[in-house]
């Protein structure tokens, strides 16, 4: 491995002969798995006799033999005479024990390093200016369409790379490797990727993934290919641009995340109640993964998109793969579950990386409802001071059955509006013995690697459940406990706190968007 490592390091970045460069790695690999892998399991020879000695000596003459042809041969003799010192004549089984975890951290730690090198970006071509098609479209099917391309992100968190948000099958997609041409001097690098398929994929074929690539030193290219092969024409590719490049000041103290709007959805009426909520909490603003919805939410969403509140990402992902509207698969011969929710949710947390404090990450019918404080705003500073170094804050979901309701605040020009009265419905469902209720997220999105709908997967920092008394999930949807009788709910009037500006502005929005007369 040492020789491998040599020679790779050593390597022009610029050299030609691509392919024969892989070759000649490939063999120098194997001769250094044979090497270190032997020495070991010499160390459990017992040395009996002048056969054992004569295949010993045979072995260091070989391994001698192979320092002439390469470089660093002196690096390669100092290791030789740490085994020889550690393994010769040793009989105990402690000292056998200490060889085999020395010689075992030696390959480990020079395997990492073999793995690494093998990813660093390599030229392959010069002189040329970049070509390829540029990608607009938020979900693009690769060759073969068993990868699909959201969005890549600039990740220098731990090493400088691209991060490209992805869907991929789990098994049938190996390599990749990522395109990049560097600008003004028209070098194209080429980069092995490392695909990461996310653990929670809850047993469907296709899954989140992040597509990781190291940037080549001394460029920072602006735009990113995709191909299965480190080698070929790529003037056909579709180029990505690479987002987040340029470190930005915060403009937004917080954003939510609303993955996928889907199923012709048209509750209209809770929907502006959750914007409005959203609002008065202090987000600035909500970005929604768009699959479809009725005409009339159409008007909706396109008065909160000129207000500069919504932005909506189009999610065409059922033109790609069979998605399932249920979240674990069902053996119903579908591709990814929940029209890709988990993959929309990572790529709303690189999207909004650089401009927002927090991302929120629920559904448009779940409103995080602080019970102590008069806001978002001031519950997160008094959270973060007293959980330090928290960088995900996990809030507890509560049931308010749209199925019962009260008397109070049935306004009359909402009920020609399709859609639930938030206001109407205070009584939630008590908690389920053994059942432990599932939790939404506020995150520091520049702490986050990858995350799930409930939790996060990879995080730098910690994680911290907020307490209920200082705040509880408001999600106003079916029945989960449907043979409750009325009395057996809870009145929590907490959302009434905020009734009179509610209504105030849900009236203003109706009226804007033509949904109700003025009075």
């Amino acid at each position: 491995m040492l020789r491998l490592l040599l020679s790779v390091s050593q390597r022009e970045p610029g050299s030609n002969g691509n392919r024969a460069n892989c070759t000649e790695t490939a063999g120098e690999g194997r001769l250094f798995l044979m090497t270190w892998f032997y020495l070991p399991f010499n160390c459990f020879v017992e040395r009996k006799g002048n056969e054992h000695e004569d295949k010993e000596v045979i072995l260091l003459q070989s391994i001698k033999m192979r320092q002439h042809k390469v470089q660093g041969q002196r690096h390669l003799q100092a290791h030789l005479d740490r085994y020889k010192m550690l393994c010769a004549g040793k009989k105990s089984y402690f000292a056998a024990a200490v060889c085999i975890i020395t010689v075992t951290s030696m390959l480990t730690v020079s395997y990492m390093q073999f793995q690494r090198l093998s990813h660093q970006p390599k030229v392959i071509q010069e002189g040329r200016r970049c070509r390829g098609k540029i990608s607009n479209s938020t979900i693009t099917a690769l060759k073969g369409n068993k990868t699909f391309i959201i969005s890549p992100y600039f990740d220098d968190r731990e090493s400088k790379v691209t991060r490209l948000i992805g869907i991929v099958h789990h098994e049938d997609v190996k390599q990749l490797y990522c395109w990049f041409c560097c600008q003004p001097n028209g070098k194209i690098y080429v980069s092995k990727a490392k695909i990461d398929v996310h653990s929670d994929r809850f047993g469907f074929p296709y899954g989140a993934a992040d597509i990781v690539c190291l940037e080549p030193e001394n460029c920072d290219p602006t735009h990113v290919s995709i191909h299965q092969s480190p080698h070929g024409n790529t003037d056909l590719l579709p180029r990505f641009e690479i987002k987040n490049r340029k470190a930005e000041t915060f403009s937004i103290d917080f954003t939510v995340c609303i993955s996928a709007m889907f199923g012709n959805y048209n509750n209209v009426l809770q929907f502006i109640q959750s914007m409005e909520m959203y609002k008065i909490l202090g987000v600035q603003k909500v970005v929604i993964y768009k699959n479809n919805c009725s005409h009339l939410m159409e008007k909706v969403l396109k008065f909160y998109v000129e207000e500069g509140t919504v932005e909506i990402i189009p999610w065409p992902i059922n033109s790609h793969l069979r998605v399932s509207s249920e979240w674990y698969f069902m053996q119903d011969g579908t591709h990814i579950g929940y029209y890709g929710q988990i993959t929309a949710l990572n790529d709303c947390i690189y999207r909004n990386m650089e401009r927002s404090k927090f991302v929120v990450l629920n559904d448009a019918d779940e409103i995080i409802l602080p019970l102590k404080h008069p806001n978002w705003k001031t519950m997160m500073n008094s959270l973060q001071e007293q959980n330090p170094g928290t960088s995900v804050f996990l809030f507890e979901n509560h049931i308010f059955p749209e199925t019962v309701s009260s008397r109070m605040f049935n306004v009359s020009s909402w009920n020609t509006v399709p859609g639930v009265n938030i206001l109407q419905h205070v009584y939630r469902e008590p908690d389920r013995k053994d059942v432990i209720n599932p939790r939404k997220m506020i995150v520091d999105p520049r702490k986050v690697i990858q995350t799930s709908v409930h939790s996060v997967l990879r995080a730098y920092g910690k994680s911290v459940n907020v307490p209920m008394d200082v705040a509880l999930i408001y999600h106003c949807r079916k029945a989960l406990q449907r043979d409750l009788p009325r009395e057996s709910l809870i009145r929590d009037t907490t959302l009434w706190r905020f009734n009179s500006s509610l209504i105030k502005n849900v009236n203003k929005v109706l009226y804007q968007t033509m949904l109700r007369a003025q009075n």
